[in-house]
């Protein structure tokens, strides 16, 4: 793995404008980094982004120019980005907001590069290239200082309208294009085996594969549809926070906040609308299904696939196919 001499920070936009929270980014990074500073940028193929962010005194900017991939999901931008990273080496931080789109990308690509990730910091500084990262515990009393000494990049989300912005014009800006970056997904699930190893563990913070219900699949027969699920799967069953008022489940199978962080290859999600609480403790799981009759159910969001319908009838047809 190359890991370069590069701190890189992703320029969030919408609707053909520059979130400012970007020139806040930079302006901090400016101040605090020793390395170039470096701006990820996707837009349209006409669009001139980079003319706002440059005023700002970044060292380079990589524009992404896709029309398709500046109005794409969460999943296909962590796919720009993977691939960008593939393509360039593994710059030494990456910086990301801690907005909507930016809690929903971040956690994807650090899965998928396996290193680590520090969200909703209120301060950064360097000591030497480690990146001390100064987030807030207990309910915002405590701050916290977190470093990743072992893996790059070190992955950060900063909060909006903490860091304040100062135009800096850089004469030695660099702007450099890239239009052929390969980023879609793969149009279907293409299931290789049938065969999957046996189960090995009880313990969900251990399981390879999970399936999960939700308040939407509380009742008797859904938890029966589930365990027949869980058994074609050899797979541990995990539940929400609801759910562990019934005899069968209690706090070491809830996931989420006030239960395990787990990261399994493989999460089904049954009935679960992806309240926060839960989403936090399943941003290292690497492949998630989900399935919901809300269509805008927030737990889509983190979805690598999902299913608008009837959750038990869902598990139901998964489980004959298996």
């Amino acid at each position: 793995m190359t890991v370069l001499k590069e701190n890189w920070i992703f320029a969030e936009n919408d609707l053909q404008k520059n979130n400012p929270v970007t020139y806040q980014l930079i302006t901090k990074m400016k101040q605090i980094s020793h390395d170039p500073v470096v701006v990820i940028l996707i837009e349209e193929i006409d669009a001139k982004l980079e003319n706002e962010l440059s005023e700002y005194g970044p060292d380079k900017i990589i524009t992404i120019k896709d029309n398709d991939l500046a109005d794409g999901d969460d999943l296909e931008i962590t796919n720009a980005l993977a691939n960008l990273i593939d393509q360039k080496g593994t710059p030494n931080t990456l910086i990301f907001p801690a907005t909507v789109v930016g809690r929903s990308i971040a956690p994807r690509l650090q899965a998928r590069l396996r290193t680590g990730l520090t969200a909703d910091c209120l301060d950064l500084k360097f000591e030497d290239d480690l990146l001390v990262q100064t987030k807030p515990s207990y309910g915002d009393n405590i701050m916290c200082e977190i470093v990743i000494p072992n893996h790059r990049p070190q992955m950060v989300t900063a909060r909006p309208n903490v860091f304040s912005s100062e135009k800096k014009i850089n004469p030695n800006l660099k702007i450099e294009s890239i239009s052929d970056l390969q980023w879609k997904k793969d149009d279907q699930l293409v299931i290789e085996s049938h065969v999957l190893p046996v189960k090995t563990t009880k313990d969900i913070k251990q399981a390879k594969r999970v399936v999960a219900l939700g308040r939407g699949s509380k009742t008797e027969p859904a938890i029966n549809v589930a365990n027949d699920l869980k058994n074609k799967l050899h797979a541990t069953i995990g539940v929400t926070r609801p759910l562990t008022d019934l005899d069968e489940f209690n706090i070491d199978d809830q996931i989420g906040q006030s239960g395990q962080t787990i990261a399994p290859d493989l999460l089904v999600n049954l009935g679960i609308s992806g309240a926060v609480q839960y989403t936090s403790g399943i941003s290292n799981a690497k492949i998630i299904v989900s399935a919901n009759t809300d269509a805008n159910a927030q737990i889509f969001k983190y979805s690598d696939y999902f299913f608008v319908g009837n959750a038990t009838e869902f598990a139901k047809a998964l489980e004959a196919i298996l």
